[in-house]
């Protein structure tokens, strides 16, 4: 048939020449009148052809081993118009080299494979050439910290709207997004021609040894849990210090632009983005995060607890940032690592906290602390628990599950929450409440090595208020809460009232309670002096030594001294003086008068002793020693 013919000529270049002639010359042929169709296999060929010699054109000018121009001239560099046609030049031969291996043209296909492997050598050199020549400005820590205005993270867009960016942002940002540009048209190329390896390979090599180099210029050393356990406490901790310091620059600055960079370069395949990156940042950053998890291999001790907080914060302060930045399922062992890390960490804190509480326990010091002053272990536990409170947050998670001993039969008013809206208190607020009641209970016990009540009731009401002060002044205030405060300064009161009544009752019961209703004859006003003058002194040279540490309890407490005193020996003083002047040993029995008397009252508690300085002359030495230095009121 006629019309059956025509359609094997034209649409079927594969039909024999025998077939095509014989239908051309059919008397009935519709074609016979018109001249013959180039075929459609001769006119694609002859367009691969084409391709193929534009192709040879610019490839082989750019052949670094054909001229010398082409071997130290960068062809980015040089010309960015005619790198882009070299990229073009190459995806045709590409699509050439298809063409003929489809269409059996074996020697075609050899030449352009020839064409091909000069091309790729070609954007090998220019793909390390640019990623040498940009090392600074490529580096991590540079492009993450312009990450948040260069829209870095985002495809960098065509060459066109870069050179018009060019006009908004500053020369090292349009220098770092151009080379990126470059870098990945390479790759994509590269990739997409079958010779991603060869890439890869630069990328990888050239971009670890920055990384590591990165880390090893921030201090990460590779220690074992050996050379740390040989360590002297010191230079541990200054590691730690600069672990702390190196670690957020490291995963915000570092392998947070070294993910840029990464993404930037390989848009074409999250699986050469995925892999590149796990092979450039995996060694450092595992390495990196095991540094905490040996530390705390290290000998543990309650004073150590602050560094292995420094590092808690510091990998859960991250961890948002490491969570994202390592989010490839490939690299999750980093992520893994750092969890294990902060685990430790945690369960450290836990032990050391416990042994914090172990070692107040079994504090076994005997010796009364002279004058009644802060115990030694007052103030090293009350600053270790202020210290505590500065990490409060981190503590609370650690803390989470913490419950009282199961022994205990403390009242539960005594944990009552800061918050009165917040029920149950937290068990940081529990735990530090505990700790400072384990504190009061050890004191109560060493206020009864003195041998003086008097003295044992000052050691506690220095001591209570000590501990009262740093609650007020800390974090701790935020935690035990004002209700806890109000109720130990009523316990510090009752201790200073008690401390009065026992150190001046037998001072303030030698002279009558109301000497104006009270009728005594000249010999017993001489013995009533006489009385009061020995119990005073002896009194005095007591506690002439004991302190006041609380600048502010302490004048309390002689305004309450003389408060109860002054006003009963004033009226009893002016009341006899005048019946006994005429006793021929008047000066010894009237030797101070009230105001003397304040100012001895006015020297207490300053810890000088009678050989002491006080506020004035008159407290510089015991009443004893005063005879006749003082006027007669």
């Amino acid at each position: 048939m006629p019309f059956k013919g025509f359609r094997t000529v034209f649409y079927n270049p594969s039909s024999n020449s025998s077939n095509t002639t014989a239908a051309s010359s059919s008397p009935s042929s519709v074609s016979s009148s018109r001249p013959a169709s180039t075929p459609p296999h001769n006119l694609s060929e002859s367009m691969m052809d084409k391709n193929v010699e534009q192709a040879k054109s610019i490839i082989t000018k750019w052949d670094p081993h054909a001229t010398t121009f082409a071997k130290v001239t960068s062809l980015f560099y040089e010309s960015r118009s005619e790198a882009q046609q070299f990229l073009k030049s190459v995806k045709d031969l590409q699509n050439a080299m298809h063409f003929f291996s489809s269409h059996n043209s074996s020697h075609k296909l050899v030449h352009a494979q020839n064409l091909m492997q000069i091309a790729m050598k070609r954007l090998e050199k220019e793909f390390y050439q640019i990623l040498s020549s940009n090392r600074d400005h490529l580096d991590p820590e540079s492009v993450s910290a312009r990450s948040s205005t260069s829209g870095y993270e985002d495809d960098a867009g065509s060459n066109d709207e870069i050179q018009l960016a060019g006009e908004s942002i500053n020369e090292v940002e349009l220098f770092s997004t151009l080379a990126m540009s470059d870098l990945r048209s390479i790759a994509d190329c590269m990739i997409s021609c079958g010779y991603g390896k060869e890439c890869i390979k630069i990328y990888k090599n050239m971009r670890k040894s920055i990384v590591d180099e990165a880390l090893y210029k921030l201090g990460i050393e590779r220690l074992t849990s050996s050379q740390i356990r040989k360590m002297d406490w010191d230079i541990l901790e200054l590691k730690i210090k600069g672990w702390v310091n190196a670690v957020k620059i490291a995963v915000k600055s570092l392998f947070h632009g070294e993910r840029i960079v990464c993404d930037n370069v390989f848009t074409s395949s999250e699986f050469i983005r995925e892999s590149c990156y796990l092979e450039i940042t995996k060694e450092g950053a595992i390495h990196l995060f095991q540094f905490p998890e040996t530390v705390t291999k290290y000998h543990k001790s309650p004073e150590k607890i602050f560094r292995m907080l420094d590092l808690y914060d510091a990998i859960s302060g991250l961890w948002p940032e490491i969570d994202s930045i390592f989010s490839f399922e490939s690299i999750s062992i980093v992520r893994s690592q750092a969890l294990d890390s902060l685990i430790k960490l945690g369960d450290t804190i836990w032990t050391m906290l416990s042994d914090f509480e172990s070692a107040i326990q079994k504090d076994s010091s005997k010796s009364p602390v002279p004058g009644g002053v802060l115990h030694p272990l007052t103030r090293y536990v009350m600053n270790y628990l202020s210290f505590l409170t500065d990490y409060s947050v981190i503590l609370s998670d650690i803390l989470v599950d913490w419950r009282l001993p199961e022994n205990s039969s403390l009242p539960e008013s005594y944990f009552e929450s800061p918050n009165p809206n917040d029920h149950p208190p937290s068990a940081l607020t529990i735990r530090l409440a505990w700790i400072v009641l384990i504190l009061l209970c050890k004191l109560d016990g060493k206020a009864t090595l003195y041998k003086d009540p008097a003295l044992a009731y000052l050691f506690l009401t220095n001591n209570l208020q000590y501990v009262i002060e740093k609650v007020h002044t800390s974090n701790l205030r935020y935690l035990l809460g004002d209700n806890w405060i109000s109720k130990h300064k009523t316990t510090v009161k009752q201790h200073a009232a008690s401390y009065e009544r026992i150190g001046w009752s037998k001072v303030l019961s030698a002279i009558p309670e109301d000497p104006t209703a009270t009728t005594m004859s000249a010999v017993e006003a001489k013995e009533c002096f006489n009385n009061f003058k020995s119990v005073f002194d002896r009194v005095y040279r007591t506690q002439s030594s004991w302190i006041v540490t609380d600048r502010k309890l302490r004048e309390q407490i002689k305004k309450s001294i003389a408060k109860k005193l002054l006003p009963a020996y004033r009226a009893f003083y002016i009341k006899y003086r005048t019946t006994l002047r005429t006793e021929n040993d008047k000066e010894s029995i009237l030797r101070f008068g009230p105001d003397d008397l304040g100012n001895y009252l006015s020297g207490l508690f300053n810890g000088t002793g009678a050989s002491g300085s006080g506020s004035s002359s008159a407290a510089s030495s015991s009443p004893a020693q005063s005879r006749g230095k003082h006027s007669r009121r």
